[in-house]
């Protein structure tokens, strides 16, 4: 989820947003402007040190005008990551602080950063003409769990973390864990539980993964997603939204899958992999999120918390569905976090993942690894990784699925949660893929 018209993808786009990569490729190199100087005496003075030194005082006056970013970067580059969304990134590291060098070399150089208590490495590559063409924001990788402990906590007032291996009969053995059995909001992340819907109803023979599926304008939702911008009366199939629906959280996908399965089909989905909590009764269409929090809040939102589920049910169809999304306001502040959203802990959520392996659907692996949000993990270790994450102000939660090469198969899931107050969501989701690319290393070295 996301709230609309907030810039920020949800967190289930293609990578994490600090993660910036182009083309090393660059057809007429333009000549690089002179950095200027940074209070940093053992930044080197080479391509890449210089061009260190114009990145950390840039960040403390983006938005940077697009002839200075065309000086600087390569044309590949900026067409991979354009000027807007460059400098949007470059804002969030306002105030962004020099640690110390790392690593470096004439074309390269990693430096240690820092924003407020937020560690960053920094890894920058420049191009024959000395132009950037690769550049990189990344938490580093905790060292052990204690770290990781430590690092979870500042985050956020509430959290919950797991990583386990699953065994056989779709059991999570707990290899560490803080607050797995408390229930959080998820965000996005119940997609799992439409996406097993979904399959079970493949499964059954209800439908396939080839069936047209219609986009209708009752049936669409808000970003993030790409489907919202179809024509009305397009047609997708099955497969495509589960695809569109996980990788980039497409919402309008979601609620075209939930209108197919039903409703009741998701609920018994979700308790069928040991959730039970009555908050996720009736299940909410990312449709109904919007319309609860974003139209008229806080009447409607008063009014459905007051009702029964029956009449609950009722509301969503007769009232709510009526709300024009043109209604829609977005909020800046989390609002309604223990009450409308979607409830599972992290022990639950890694039956989810244990509930769609043993579903044994090639497609599910299929539609589960096409965005892996930037993990990073070595291939040859970790050949296939899954993943799904969810957001909203005062939600930031990541949930993965890696299988070793031997065969082994662990989940790490961690969520963190501000009832009272947005956080930085970009450095928020930075840290929570380094603690969990941390888990997986530490699991696969022990």
């Amino acid at each position: 989820m996301r709230t609309p018209p907030k810039p920020a993808r949800i967190l289930a786009a293609a990578a994490v947003a600090v993660t910036m990569t182009a083309c090393v490729n660059q057809a007429a190199p333009v000549q690089a402007t002179t950095a200027p100087a940074v209070a940093a005496p053992q930044i080197p003075d080479t391509p890449a040190g210089r061009q260190l030194r114009w990145v950390l005082d840039v960040v403390g006056r983006a938005p940077v005008p697009d002839a200075e970013l065309g000086g600087h970067f390569t044309a590949d580059f900026l067409k991979s990551v354009p000027p807007a969304q460059l400098n949007q990134v470059l804002a969030a590291f306002k105030g962004l602080r020099f640690d110390r060098l790392t690593q470096s070399q004439d074309r390269s150089v990693v430096a240690r950063v820092a924003v407020g208590k937020v560690p960053y490495d920094l890894s920058l590559t420049v191009d024959g003409a000395g132009l950037v063409n690769g550049l990189l924001f990344r938490s580093p990788t905790p060292k052990d769990w204690a770290e990781l402990d430590r690092r979870l906590a500042g985050i956020a007032p509430r959290q919950g973390f797991l990583t386990a291996e699953l065994t056989s009969g779709g059991k999570c053995r707990p290899l560490h864990a803080t607050a797995s059995g408390k229930a959080r909001p998820l965000g996005s992340m119940f997609k799992l539980y439409v996406l097993g819907a979904v399959a079970k109803s493949v499964k059954s023979g209800a439908f396939g993964w080839d069936t047209q599926l219609t986009i209708t304008p009752e049936l669409k939702s808000l970003p993030s997603g790409e489907l919202q911008d179809r024509p009305d009366g397009s047609k997708v199939t099955v497969l495509e939204a589960a695809k569109l629906m996980i990788s980039i959280s497409d919402n309008t996908a979601t609620d075209l899958l939930v209108h197919k399965v039903g409703r009741k089909a998701v609920e018994r989905t979700m308790r069928a992999w040991g959730v039970d909590d009555r908050r996720n009764v009736p299940l909410l269409t990312t449709r109904d999120l919007f319309v609860l929090k974003g139209a008229d809040y806080p009447r409607h939102a008063r009014r459905y918390l007051s009702l029964s589920e029956g009449r609950q049910r009722a509301y969503l169809e007769s009232v709510l569905a009526k709300v024009p999304l043109s209604q829609v306001k977005a909020w800046a502040k989390p609002r309604e976090l223990d009450t409308i959203e979607w409830f599972a802990t992290p022990a639950q959520v890694c039956r989810a993942y244990a509930g769609l392996v043993e579903l044994g659907d090639k497609r599910i692996a299929e539609v589960m690894s096409v965005n892996d949000a930037g993990l990073g993990l070595d291939k040859a270790l970790w050949p296939e990784v899954w993943f799904k994450g969810g957001s909203e102000p005062g939600v930031v939660d990541m949930g993965f699925l890696a299988r070793t090469a031997e065969g082994r198969t662990y989940v790490t899931i961690a969520l963190a949660i501000d009832p009272k107050e947005p956080f930085p969501a970009m450095h928020a989701e930075s840290e929570l893929l380094a603690l969990a690319r941390g888990a997986f290393g530490l699991v696969k070295g022990s």
